[in-house]
């Protein structure tokens, strides 16, 4: 099936009798089977509780049943590509299953834009796709599949046997089944996002507790520094309240909630890094060296950026050049010839490292997570005597969110 024909929904070279919708009114109806029909709603109704990932293979095989056809499936559309994907295929037309067809040239498409049951006769006289496929249908009944009451998202189709099979009672059996199809897929939404929602809130309470920690780790940092480079009881609550206030302004860089909001305090990276390291420059000593070009920070990328630094500005605190009076960080960044941000942080002057330390912890976790998960982008850590040595290569695209 060739998804990259595209043709007008309708056409006047359609044959007269492709689209015979009307046809379902005026076709002698058989006797309709209700406890056929009421089963299969109790059972998709309690597959719903249960199971809503089984309801809509259930609901495809339940359709096919109830009006008898020969195969049957879901086009589930894919706006951006222009496509209808096919889903849940039982019956002969199983083998294409996952297959794609042309949002503007199929039966699929006149369902989506008339948003109504439709009647198709023998759809490969003029759907190429159709034909080329070797497909033989002689009736396709389609009924639109809403979700949450909005324009619908695709179609369920069934194939019929014979000529002159469907009728009205099929078209709203089909449709009725289609309403809980709905219903199914806002439940599995719901599900969802409530199973996301406590994934997410369990991540920020320990990465909370982990911040939490680590202003600790910071503060008893600032107050041993404060304290070895100021002469007098005021002078050292002037300088620390200083130093304070400054952690603060930085760690409300990466304040975020439920939705992904940050606060966008830092528009681009030297800035960003400025807030933070300022808590631990002294009035005599600069211990960070910043250089680099402007890179503009978009609002989610700030908050990601932040967590970053102030994830290894706290192991430099603990383990690193931070632990020593006279250590110092270079940071220095530079775009590369791949539309990528190399950043490059090294180390010196800290206490000496016999032995890379073990970081295997959340906060390492934290940092790793942000670098290739959110950034698609790539850490490389190595240790040496004099300090830790990294390179972070983010692509710049993902800096500018």
């Amino acid at each position: 099936m060739n998804p990259s024909v595209t043709h007008p929904a309708r056409s006047d070279a359609w044959p007269d009798d492709l689209y015979i919708t009307e046809q379902l009114q005026t076709r002698r109806e058989t006797d309709a089977d209700y406890p056929l029909q009421m089963d299969a709603l109790r059972d998709l109704a309690g597959r719903m509780l249960d199971a809503p990932e089984e309801v809509l293979p259930r609901f495809v095989e339940r359709a096919q049943e109830i009006t008898q056809g020969v195969s049957a499936g879901l086009s589930i559309l894919e706006e951006t590509a222009g496509v209808f994907r096919w889903r849940c295929l039982k019956g002969l037309l199983a083998p294409f299953e996952n297959a794609t067809t042309p949002r503007n040239y199929s039966p699929c498409g006149v369902t989506l834009d008339e948003n109504r049951p439709v009647l198709c006769r023998h759809p490969e006289r003029f759907y190429s796709w159709v034909a080329e496929a070797g497909i033989a249908i002689p009736e396709v009944l389609l009924v639109p599949l809403h979700y949450a009451g909005a324009k619908p998202i695709g179609t369920l189709w069934i194939v019929s046997e014979r000529e002159g099979h469907f009728h009205a009672g099929h078209a709203k059996a089909a449709s009725e089944l289609a309403r809980f199809a709905g219903i199914a897929l806002r439940i599995r939404e719901t599900q969802q996002l409530l199973q996301n929602a406590v994934e997410q809130q369990e991540t920020l309470t320990r990465e909370m507790a982990h911040r939490v920690k680590n202003l600790f780790t910071i503060a008893q940092s600032l107050v041993g520094l404060t304290a070895k480079t100021t002469f007098s009881k005021d002078q050292m609550a002037e300088t620390l309240n200083g130093r304070f206030y400054a952690l603060a302004r930085a760690h409300a860089l990466v304040r975020k909630g439920f939705g992904g909001t940050s606060a966008a305090e830092a528009q681009d990276l030297r800035t960003l890094l400025v807030a933070i390291v300022e808590p631990h420059n002294t009035a005599e000593t600069d211990r960070f060296t910043l250089t680099g070009p402007t890179i503009a920070l978009g609002e989610r990328a700030l908050n990601g950026m932040a967590l970053i630094f102030h994830e290894l500005t706290t192991n430099a605190v603990k383990y690193g050049a931070l632990t020593s009076d006279h250590g110092h960080i270079a940071i220095n960044w530079m775009e590369n010839n791949e539309g990528a941000v190399e950043i490059f942080w090294r180390e010196d002057g800290g206490r000496e490292i016999a032995e890379q330390p073990e970081l295997n912890g959340f906060g390492s976790k934290l940092l790793r997570d942000a670098i290739t998960r959110q950034f698609g982008g790539k850490l490389e850590k190595t240790w040496d005597r004099r300090g830790l040595r990294a390179q972070i290569t983010i692509p710049l695209k993902s800096l500018t969110r």
